[in-house]
């Protein structure tokens, strides 16, 4: 068996808030071949977590379970073959294993002249992870470009492959993650269906006026600076500042609650969501914000002054002081705008 295996093992340097806990098992999976080893010792826990880079989970307390961590790597370009015949140019498949990191897989299909995750670009994690909750920025959902994903059952130990439509894709969403926060699905590889044709997507209105006075589209590449431009404007960086970027999804609500508010709070953002007609998406740091919550800070846990959604660690907060943080948060905007706030972040 070549799994590194730790007992006891110490998290802090393993999640994106840089919180202390630790796990009563830590299994490394970085060669795909172990998987079925890994199957087979899940089976003799009390409880399993999978952790790729730790980029959206937030750990209240010690977890009393084993917790595999998936460093997989590998990229393929499937340019032959009977799955890659079944494809019509311009669009070409991608095979990359769990482990590799998102953004420097974004940034190797660039390389490679691939398009279409450029917008997506430096958005922290493992390609095995962006499945799970959907991953979008800047107009673009992880779904439109996903082939097939490669998975192995930790209740059965069957591998499959299963194609996009059976991903149950939804807003920061999808059967893994709704399957016990992902821990009853390994995610193995991620199969994408990208393009060798640029599409510039500029509808979000950061990247519009990014490029207002260009009198030609964007390159693929260029939008991806203009993103991680953007991103690193915005966003906090989790090497200083412990944190995982939005906490919270925005909340979608009915058009006839979105028309109610916003007869009470005419600037509230709110746009429709493509993918649940009839359905408005509101600004969740917004709500956060009137509240009063932007910059507070409960001892070592805050909310960043810069961006409401962000709940960061300013030094030694423990989980459960940002997870108290966000319940007060939660209370506060159902109390003042009877709107739900559901957490991004998974809270272990």
């Amino acid at each position: 068996m070549s799994l590194h295996i730790t007992d006891n093992a110490d998290l802090s340097a393993l999640n994106a808030f840089g919180v202390a806990a630790r796990a009563q098992r830590l299994i490394e999976l970085a060669h795909e071949a172990d998987a079925d080893q890994v199957v087979a010792l899940a089976h003799t826990a009390s409880r399993t977590l999978l952790l790729g880079a730790g980029s959206n989970l937030l750990f209240a307390s010690d977890f009393d379970g084993t917790i595999v961590r998936i460093t997989t790597r590998g990229r393929t370009i499937l340019e032959s073959g009977s799955v890659a015949e079944r494809v019509q140019p311009p669009t070409v498949l991608v095979d990359a294993a769990a482990g590799e990191p998102w953004h420097e897989f974004v940034l190797w299909t660039l390389s490679q002249s691939l398009y279409g995750l450029e917008n997506l670009a430096l958005i922290p994690g493992s390609v095995g992870a962006a499945p799970v909750q959907n991953i979008g920025a800047y107009g673009v959902e992880l779904r439109e470009h996903v082939h097939s994903v490669e998975a192995i059952s930790l209740d059965t130990g069957e591998r499959q492959r299963i194609a996009a439509a059976d991903c149950e894709f939804a807003y920061r969403s999808s059967r893994f993650r709704r399957s016990q926060a992902g821990s009853r699905w390994l995610i193995l590889s991620v199969r994408f269906a990208l393009s060798r044709t640029p599409c510039p997507r500029l509808t979000y209105p950061d990247l519009r006026t990014a490029f207002a006075n260009r009198t030609e589209p964007p390159t693929p590449e260029q939008i991806a600076d203009a993103v991680c431009a953007i991103r690193r404007r915005k966003l906090p960086d989790p090497a200083k500042l412990g944190n995982a970027g939005s906490f919270f999804r925005n909340p979608v609500i009915s058009a006839a609650r979105a028309q109610s508010l916003q007869a009470q709070y005419p600037q509230l953002p709110a746009y429709p969501d493509p993918s649940q007609p009839g359905q408005i998406k509101i600004a969740a740091a917004w709500l956060i914000e009137r509240c009063g919550w932007k910059g507070v800070r409960r001892g070592d846990a805050g909310v960043h002054a810069n961006h409401a959604l962000v709940l960061v660690n300013h030094g030694s907060a423990r989980g459960s002081d940002i997870a108290a943080l966000a319940a007060e948060i939660r209370e506060s905007v159902a109390a003042q705008f009877g709107v739900s706030l559901e957490p991004e972040v998974v809270i272990v």
